[in-house]
């Protein structure tokens, strides 16, 4: 019998090089370990597929570098997962190639969701990315030439060395290839990292900053005729991410891989980082080791309170019973930051500029 679950996530860790801000599950070099990891995935899914159900909404491929993966073993996992509406995979410009977008285009893969971070050779520098602006672009129009309609960009703003010139320049270089959906993401680099520990001083400094990067990335964008959907999301008409979404919205999911996290049915659990336990349990026909969290209603309450208010779209307040603060709530839309919309809780633009502190004094 299929189960609920309608949203699968597939990690694949294998990058060229590791980003000293990247906290991700990453494994560098290990070329000879692709097959074996795709196996061990392919096996995994066996395990789990109870979950799905017969026809799922959305698969989604990241990383690492999804991209990196060996093609051969890339078409191999692809051919082995559900079919889905919404196929998504990570790439880092420099790894699209013809046949890379080939393997991914006969495979069903149905959007492209490109690492480009900057388009500032300086910042590029900054965040060890090796592709060049001119990556970039051959990487979009390869996918473009290749038959992708649905294609996202990421971009990164609070770097080290960059300036409101920069950040606008990256926006102007992003919106000439007109992508069909942006990610703009605040930099955060983790305490303890050998990022922060080279880029202290001036990480503090655009810290400060961000508030304005945000503003502009949010005029840019949504004055280019983007809809600013999410806190850090744009899209043309349709195109917002479905599978992201249906984190926001908080719709159960599935994931595989080393490091994956999956929500199902009230528990949530994350799998083991270390790619031999896991290659070694699989290869045995056993589950990987496990962190198990059993999800109490408080905790889902206030996970769809937080996540839900990203959204440009009203929150149910019947979603909602007990995790508001009615105070808070008075409070808040009083002050023009939220509205109640038939039935419905929304920050209104002012809000949104700053979110998590609105949501944080909402909850009960």
């Amino acid at each position: 019998m299929s189960g609920p679950v309608r949203h699968l996530y597939v990690h694949l860790p294998f990058c060229g090089h590791r980003c000293g801000y990247c906290d991700f599950v990453t494994v560098t070099g290990r070329a000879d370990q692709h097959g074996a990891y795709v196996d061990a995935l392919v096996r995994e899914l066996e395990l789990e597929r109870s979950h799905l159900a017969a026809r799922l909404e959305t698969v989604f491929l990241g990383g690492g570098t999804p991209t990196l993966t060996e093609p051969a073993a890339l078409a191999r996992l692809l051919g082995a997962l559900p079919t889905a509406d919404e196929v998504t995979v990570e790439a880092n410009p420099e790894t699209i190639v013809p046949k890379v977008a080939r393997v991914l285009r006969d495979a069903g893969v149905t959007r492209v969701s490109l690492g480009a971070q900057s388009f500032r050779p300086h910042l590029l520098d900054v965040l060890e990315r090796h592709a060049r602006p001119d990556a970039v672009r051959r990487a979009y129009y390869l996918l473009r030439g290749a038959g992708f309609d649905n294609i996202s960009l990421d971009l990164l703003y609070g770097i080290p060395g960059q300036s409101d010139a920069d950040l606008a320049s990256d926006l102007d270089d992003a919106l000439a290839l007109a992508p069909d959906h942006l990610s703009c993401y605040e930099l955060e680099a983790k305490p303890g990292t050998r990022f922060t520990h080279a880029h202290g001083a001036e990480l503090g400094r655009q810290g400060e900053a961000m508030e304005g990067y945000f503003a502009a990335v949010v005029e840019a964008l949504v004055g280019a005729g983007y809809r600013w959907y999410e806190t850090s999301n744009f899209c043309r008409p349709g195109r917002e991410a479905r599978h992201n979404l249906a984190y926001w919205l908080g719709r159960d999911y599935l994931g595989l891989g080393i490091g994956a996290v999956s929500t199902v049915a009230g528990r949530r659990w994350r799998t083991t980082p270390r790619l031999s336990a896991y290659l070694r349990a699989l290869a045995a026909g056993h589950r990987p080791d496990r962190d198990v969290e059993v999800l109490d209603r408080d905790t889902r309450l206030r996970e769809r309170l937080m996540l839900g208010l990203r959204l440009d779209e009203p929150l149910p307040l019947a979603d909602l019973d007990g995790a508001l603060d009615p105070d808070a709530l008075t409070r808040l839309e009083r002050l023009g930051l939220l509205v109640r919309d038939g039935g419905g809780l929304a920050l209104t633009e002012r809000g949104r500029f700053l979110g998590g502190a609105v949501t944080a004094e909402l909850m009960a």
